[in-house]
């Protein structure tokens, strides 16, 4: 594997600098995601009046059916970027889901169906790769909880570039598999997701490395934007009133809002007050609890959950999640493992999407709000599903039943269909009681 040169680029695109989120310290757009004067993590920064300029609906939409038909709202200077089909999943109208909670305008952002890997992690890795080679790295690195693993091995395959990514050792069976496939070195590391990303923060500056989600954070990040574009789009050219996603390190709730700024700032959908409310599980929640007692700091926290893929600690942007959250009248919730796994069955039951235990997540503190009466049932309200059931089978072994198993004949069949309905009887029955 080779050491990238570190290329300083002067862009010819519409994003002009790094930006320091804490002081305003601005760089060159080159691979790093620290500020030097107070250590605030840097943000890519845009030339707003030439994206006026060169974008419209109708350009947008003669684009390529893929992120990439945003592609001047992301930081890439090249006009081929890494282009697999990222993009474009379903904004599903969850009617069925919808009736179930009391509510009337409820729809699922699917990412579980997104390409190539099934996550929305092929938004932001098909972003920083594009950057990656353009800075000239031919190595790709990444931390990852699993469903990031997957998509840089998945996508530097594509690109011909060399990879090596770092997991817990504790993962999925299905997120190990869906990475060894591509063939990248995989270093199964015995320790959390935090532990892991502090490794690869020692890797990635003794090797220069491009690491997506260190020092090419900056890059990186901005691919989730693309999750609230879209959603702009598929309701035609106008924001919701309401969305809930998951929380992790937070990044992915801070780009949807800043999407959805981007869009009414250069007047591509009408301005609207959104509400944003954010899932964690019970188990790792360090963004809710902060939320709950009213703090405007994250206090990191040891994992215990089934939710991996949201299982960081230490979350970088868990306070900027907090605003959002605050400023637009949203929440943040946390369930636990046994609501995460309902949730998972309640999304597949209803509009026939199997989702992850992030999904699930999700679903069960949508359900939480609409109790609690945080949800207005009037209110067009976007949930933000990103990754697939069938990377993480393990969470709800046990909990779906089993096939029934008969004889090739016809009164076997009749037997154990009388016997599924009696079952399924005694179930509503218990339900009632």
């Amino acid at each position: 594997m080779t050491q990238a040169t570190q290329l300083q680029t002067k862009s010819a695109a519409t994003f002009r600098a790094l930006k320091c989120k804490e002081c305003g310290e601005e760089y060159e757009l080159k691979a790093m995601h620290v500020c030097e004067f107070c250590f605030g993590p840097l943000e890519v920064a845009y030339d707003y009046d030439a994206l006026r300029r060169a974008v419209t609906r109708e350009s947008i939409q003669a684009g390529p059916h893929s992120i990439w038909r945003y592609r001047p709202f992301l930081p890439v200077e090249t006009n081929q970027p890494i282009d697999v089909g990222t993009g474009l999943t379903p904004l599903v109208q969850a009617n069925r889901l919808a009736r179930r909670l009391g509510l009337k305008k409820l729809y699922i952002k699917n990412d579980a169906v997104n390409m190539p890997t099934l996550s929305f992690k092929d938004r932001v890795v098909s972003v920083a790769l594009t950057r990656a080679k353009e800075l000239g790295f031919t190595t790709v690195s990444c931390a990852s909880t699993g469903n990031l693993a997957n998509s840089t091995a998945a996508i530097a395959a594509h690109a011909g570039l060399d990879c090596c990514v770092f997991i817990p050792a504790d993962l999925e069976a299905g997120k190990v598999m869906g990475t060894l496939i591509y063939s990248p070195t995989v270093m199964a590391v015995q320790g959390n997701y935090d532990q892991v990303n502090r490794l690869c923060s020692e890797v990635a500056n003794t090797h220069g490395w491009g690491f997506v989600n260190i020092n090419l954070r900056p890059y990186y990040s901005e691919g989730s934007k693309t999750l609230g574009y879209e959603v702009a789009e598929q309701l035609g050219w106008q924001l919701p009133d309401h969305i809930v996603a998951p929380l992790a390190s937070g990044s992915l709730f801070t780009k949807i809002y800043k999407g959805f700024r981007e869009f009414v700032d250069v007047g591509l959908v009408a301005d609207k007050h959104v509400r944003f409310s954010g899932a964690q599980a019970e188990g790792c929640s360090p963004i809710a609890q902060a939320y709950r007692e009213g703090r405007d700091f994250v206090t990191p926290v040891k994992p215990s959950t089934i939710a991996k893929s949201l299982a960081i600690g230490n979350p970088a942007d868990g306070v900027y999640a907090i605003d959002i959250a605050r400023k637009t009248n949203g929440n943040i919730e946390s369930v636990n493992d046994a609501e995460i796994i309902a949730g998972i069955k309640l999304l597949a039951e209803t509009e026939g999407i199997f989702t992850e235990t992030a999904g699930g997540t999700t679903v069960a503190v949508l359900q939480k709000l609409v109790e609690a009466g945080k949800i207005d049932p009037d209110e067009t309200t976007v949930v933000y599903i990103t990754g697939n059931g069938l990377k993480t089978q393990e969470a709800v072994q046990g909990y779906v039943g089993e096939p029934l198993t008969i004889e090739p004949k016809l009164d076997s069949f009749e037997r154990a269909l009388e016997r599924s309905r009696t079952l399924e009887r005694l179930e509503w029955q218990q339900a009632l009681v």
